[in-house]
Parts: C-alpha cells; structure tokens; sequence
C-alpha cells in the first residue's frame, strides 16, 4: 500500500485542478518500479530514499487523474518524464516529501518547493537574492529574516522548476525577483518579477504569482502557470 497521502496543504498552494500528495517518512526503494529503480544507478541510501519518497507521492497523486502504474523516469536533462497528458513537480527535505500533478491541457508547468526554515544562511544572500529582495530581508526583525529567505529561495525554485517544462531554460537566481504579500500570515501571496528577458515569457505575462505557506519547521511555495490560451499572469490558488 502506497504510505503517500493526498495533502490538502499543499493543494491549497494551487488553483482548482492540482492534485497534491505528501509523505513524511523515507521512501521505501522496494516500491519502485523496475524502470524508476533503474534511473537511481549507484545512488547513496539518502538519495535512494528520497528519489523513492517522490515517486510515491507523485504516484499518489496521479490516481487522482486515473493514471496508475505509470513509471516516473528521470530524463537526460534529470527532470522527471511526466506522462504526456501531465505536469508535475517533486520537493523533498528534511522529514518531507510532496509532489503536485496537473493537467497539460490546463497549465504549462507547475513547481512546489518546500525548505526548513533557516537554511538560507545570511552568507548565502548575496548568491540568492536580489538587491531588492535584500533589502526588504533587512527591514525585517532579525527573527523573521531566516524565515523569509527561505521564502525567497523555496519560490524561486517553485518558479525555475514550472516554468523549465515550456521554457526549457534555466535560469539563475537573479533572474527573477520575489515579493511577498502579507508577510506574517501562514498561507499569503508572493509575485514573481523577470529581471530580463526570459524565455517563458511568450507564454506568460510578467509578474506571476504564486502561494507560500510558513508550516511547523518549513516553507513551502507553489506556482502554476496556465496554458498557453490564458495568458493571464497569476496562478494563485482559488483563481
């Protein structure tokens, strides 16, 4: 029996037809199928449990599309090879593992990210953030800056990992910037700014917006990009 579970937090980061399955405990290898257990080649006991821990949940999470048994392989590119008719996306850290699969006929990607809270060392700012996003960091109290740089990562890897399915590019950190909107609540907004030119930007209008949750010892982001027939920019849950 699959231990991966629909998790109803992390389908409130998403609009209407996002599904959403989580899972705390390390992935069992013995459950994979024979073509995903092939893509882990000489992998460390860590990887093995987490690659396996996403492959439940995206398994969970795909039933709720009907589509069962489906091998999740790794590409060359090493992202995940959907099925044809899906998009999706995995997060794994410490004590958590989600995935969020959606349909290909309503949305061009979808990205989660989930990080402990204060992971993002200070010495990393530089490299991650923006001077923009560094200096809203520095206006906050120091008890919530460890907080918010983690937001500001956990969202720019929701961002980089929705947009790479249509975009096939990848980006560098400061190349997009994070706002977040009411900061403090548990389940709030952040948008996401180019900071040039990006090429899924014919797919999309600048800015986008996404959902962040602040949960027990984490953050979590997720965004949604609609398909190409809604060039609507925001793909905020209940929108």
């Amino acid at each position: 029996m699959n231990p991966a579970v629909l998790s109803a937090d992390f389908r409130g980061l998403f609009p209407d037809g996002v599904a959403a399955a989580e899972l705390r405990l390390p992935g069992d290898p013995s459950m994979l199928l024979p073509a995903e257990a092939a893509c882990l080649g000489q992998a460390v006991k860590k990887r093995v449990q987490e690659f396996a821990a996403g492959r439940l949940c995206a398994r969970r999470a795909l039933a709720e599309f009907g589509i069962e048994g489906f091998a999740l392989r790794v590409q060359s590119d090493r992202q995940a090879l959907w099925p044809a008719a899906m998009v999706g996306s995995i997060t794994h850290t410490d004590g958590l593992c989600a995935a969020v699969v959606a349909g290909r006929d309503s949305f061009l990607g979808v990205g989660v990210d989930s990080e402990v809270a204060g992971d993002v060392k200070p010495e990393l700012w530089e490299m991650i953030c923006t001077p923009r996003e560094i200096a809203w960091l520095g206006s906050l109290p120091g008890a919530e800056q460890a907080r918010a740089a983690t937001l500001i990562f956990s969202a720019k890897e929701a961002f980089y990992k929705c947009q790479y399915p249509a975009s096939v590019e990848f980006l560098d950190f400061h190349d997009v910037l994070i706002e977040a909107n009411q900061w403090g609540a548990p389940l709030a907004e952040f948008t996401v700014r180019s900071t040039r030119p990006l090429a899924i930007a014919q797919f999309t209008t600048f800015p986008v917006t996404g959902r962040f949750r602040v949960h027990e010892k984490y953050v979590s982001a997720g965004i949604a990009l609609p398909a190409c027939g809604d060039r609507a920019g925001t793909a905020a849950a209940g929108q």
